[in-house]
């Protein structure tokens, strides 16, 4: 049986941060464990920026975010034991951790605290109830993700979303840069689940309809999904009858929500808290078990990368404490007294801004530098005058959206290795470029194969860089 002073399960953002966070605070005998062949989670699919404003100050994919953390984990933390491709099968109460790999077949560790950060998954259509037959094309928005961004297959060519989660809003984006057709975003609620940045970008920018107060009714198809049916609900999300219509495709992606991956919380007997779906918490992030606790997407689900990176380092920080005895343990004021995370907050989209502007003199937009999302006005005088925007770059990218508008592509290429096998990084382009550009540049990208290896940073096609490494 192996011993650790602290085991933490899960090499996602949160899990990276918190192993780092455990040894800076003092403790040597830490193992991370990660089920992927790879360490980062779920950001190696996320190929698109977005993420590190918040903790690194830059904006970066997906795989540099996780490429960071990864580094900083090597610099601050370099004894830290990692284990890959490893599955946790329980923990128990007593702190002990059941798990397999291929090399040491079953074993068991034991540990003095355990930090949980397993992340989330998706809701599949198990769970969303949706009438009709079963066919292919029918998928969550992160698995055509997984299949597009990593493995380089593409899902389908007519698509439609179900939801307007932030993943399902990229992978429209994402799919029509693939040269797919989206035909439609399909929302319950009277308004968008995602960021208001992500409306812009991934539906405005690409002419991508978004239907309000609308869910799907019915799939049809047997071998391969041939369209759906959608009606309208009423302000309390029930079917309107008589307000049926059809889309012929052969895709559909749901991204209606996500839920913290907590069967290993269960059956360790950990409290769980039914409105986030995750454990109950101290402030310390400790659970209901003392020694055992949680940060990221586990514990609830979060916004952005980066404020996960932060609670992970907090719990990290309360692990070492916990372990060292500089701190008792918080256990029961998770029960008695837990801690409130902030729940999501929805903006209503703006339908209705340019009524009063008769003379076409002003235009409205939602700010894309931040996730923050602010709302501008900008009127097409000489120079342009932007109210609304929270910070200089709001403005700065206000005057360019009327006069020049710039986007940063994101995507991936195909890589030759060295035994001849394709295999695919992922690149941005090198700076923003003009939005008429895109396509171009895309086009160009896909045409292209490189040879192994390659790093992050290395500018494999003119202004193109990569984002991740072979």
């Amino acid at each position: 049986m192996k011993n650790y002073d602290i085991v933490v399960i899960g090499g996602g953002p949160a899990g990276l941060a918190a192993a780092a966070s455990t040894f800076e605070n003092g403790c040597s005998s830490v193992l991370l464990i990660e089920r992927d062949t790879k360490l980062g989670g779920i950001l190696n699919q996320c190929i698109h920026n977005g993420f590190g404003l918040g903790h690194y100050g830059e904006e970066l994919t997906g795989p540099e975010y996780a490429h960071r953390a990864m580094e900083e984990l090597k610099e601050k933390a370099p004894g830290v034991d990692v284990l890959l491709d490893t599955f946790v099968m329980e923990i128990t109460p007593e702190k002990k951790i059941y798990a397999m790999n291929k090399k040491d077949g079953y074993f068991e560790i034991s540990a003095k605290a355990i930090i949980l950060a397993m992340g989330c998954r998706e809701k599949a259509r198990g769970a969303l109830a949706i009438p009709g037959t079963r066919p292919a094309g029918v998928m969550t928005a992160g698995l055509a993700q997984h299949y597009v961004n990593m493995d380089g297959f593409m899902v389908g060519r007519k698509v439609v979303i179900l939801g307007s989660g932030d993943i399902g809003l990229i992978m429209a984006r994402r799919m029509v840069l693939e040269g797919a057709k989206v035909l439609a975003c399909i929302e319950i609620a009277p308004q968008p689940g995602g960021l208001a940045r992500n409306i812009t970008q991934c539906l405005e920018d690409y002419g991508i309809p978004l239907y309000l107060s609308q869910t799907i009714t019915s799939i049809h198809g047997k071998e391969r999904l041939t369209g759906i049916t959608v009606s309208k609900v009423d302000s309390k999300y029930q079917v309107i009858p008589g307000t049926e219509w059809d889309i012929e495709c052969d895709t559909l992606l749901l991204s209606c929500g996500l839920i913290p991956e907590n069967e290993l919380s269960r059956k360790a007997g950990v409290p769980i808290d039914p409105k986030t779906g995750g454990p109950f918490a101290s402030e310390s992030l400790e659970t209901g078990i003392p020694g055992i606790f949680a940060c990221g997407n586990v514990l609830h689900v979060h916004d952005l990368a980066d404020n996960v990176t932060k609670e992970a380092i907090k719990a990290g920080k309360a692990a070492a404490l916990y372990v060292s005895g500089e701190a008792e343990t918080t256990a029961k004021d998770a029960i008695d007294n837990p801690k409130v995370f902030p729940g999501k907050v929805i903006k209503p989209l703006n339908e209705n801004e340019d009524e009063n502007n008769e003379d076409g003199n002003v235009r409205h937009m939602t700010c894309i530098i931040c996730p923050r999302g602010c709302r501008l006005s900008v009127k097409l005088s000489e120079p342009p005058v932007v109210t609304g925007n929270s910070c200089p770059r709001g403005e700065e990218y206000a005057i360019a959206e009327v006069t020049h508008p710039m986007r940063t592509l994101t995507t991936t290429i195909r890589v030759r290795n060295e035994d001849g096998t394709l295999g695919r990084v992922s690149v941005k382009s090198k700076g923003e470029i003009p939005k008429e550009e895109i396509f171009q540049l895309a086009s160009k990208v896909h045409k292209t194969i490189i040879d192994a290896p390659v790093s992050v940073g290395d500018e494999v096609l003119p202004g193109v860089v990569a984002t991740s490494s072979t």
